[in-house]
């Protein structure tokens, strides 16, 4: 028994696995060689075959290619959507790298640190969140650019705070607050989405929304903490995740702006439609 664990720990040990697998994992015909290997004797494929399934590949990569311009060609949902992937990736961003923001402004050797319960009490406040705001009753087709814009202000500021606070408490409380405010937005900007899509085009809506905000944090981490590039320390950093909050704010906040003012527009007309079509109908009842 002692022998084993000491190979385990050994460096050999796991090099010789990752061998194997490497080794294994190259064993299969190459791309020019598929088909000929899949039309061998064993294997019960003709080259019509394969001919078929190749034709009907490619129709359904284009079916997808045109759900997916049909879901988008929808504004609100492309503003949701944007939103929804600018957001998180600034999420992840955060949450990958708060844990040495913490260690800066509170060293763990010089303190009794409690990243992990700050961390699970978050989520369960932020699920709390989340859970509350359906009992809410508001017009979010209306009202809800504005909220994007609005509550992403107060996440930014939230950063801002927790980012240059030498108190590690609040930096906990900021933390919180921020991630809270993200949960509550995202299940806002989860329902409107869907509630304008066919429950067959959930997957193919909300896949490319997270792969926008991966392709999004895979720009952000190369350039701004990959050492190839700027490789700035942990507190430019969060200046530069706050600052990306507070763009997504404005930018939504105008948006937002507007969409209220032409809601409010639109009403007004209408109104006045309806006024001077009961007016030319108390005329004509007269005459």
């Amino acid at each position: 028994m002692e022998s084993v664990k000491r190979l385990s720990s050994d460096w050999r040990y796991p090099t010789t696995l990752l061998c194997v697998y490497g080794f294994f994992s190259t064993v299969k015909p190459l791309e020019p060689f598929l088909i000929p290997f899949l039309t061998g004797p064993d294997k019960n494929l003709t080259t019509e075959q394969e001919i078929k399934g190749a034709a009907s590949c490619s129709q359904v990569a284009l079916q997808l290619w045109r759900d997916f311009r049909q879901c988008y060609s929808s504004r609100q949902l492309l503003y949701w959507s944007v939103w929804w992937a600018m957001a998180t990736c600034g999420y992840n961003q955060t949450v990958n790298y708060v844990q040495v923001l913490w260690e800066h402004v509170q060293p763990s050797q010089n303190f009794s640190i409690y990243n992990g319960g700050v961390e699970a009490a978050s989520n369960l406040l932020s699920a709390a969140t989340a859970y509350g705001i359906g009992f809410t009753e508001v017009r979010w087709e209306q009202w809800g650019e504005l909220a994007l814009g609005g509550f992403s202000g107060l996440g930014a500021a939230a950063l801002f705070l927790m980012t240059f606070a030498g108190n590690i408490w609040v930096c906990y409380a900021t933390y919180t607050i921020f991630k809270c405010l993200y949960m509550l937005l995202i299940t806002i900007a989860m329902y409107q989405i869907a509630a304008d899509l066919s429950m067959e085009r959930y997957a193919l809506v909300f896949g490319a929304n997270n792969f926008g905000a991966l392709l999004l944090q895979t720009i952000i981490t190369s350039v701004v903490v990959d050492s190839g590039a700027l490789g700035l320390p942990i507190v430019p950093q969060f200046i530069i995740y706050a600052s990306y909050f507070s763009v997504i704010s404005v930018v939504f906040l105008i948006r937002g702006i507007f969409s209220v003012c032409k809601a409010q527009r639109i009403k007004k007309e209408q109104s006045s439609m309806e006024i001077t079509t009961a007016t030319f109908g108390k005329l004509e009842d007269g005459f």
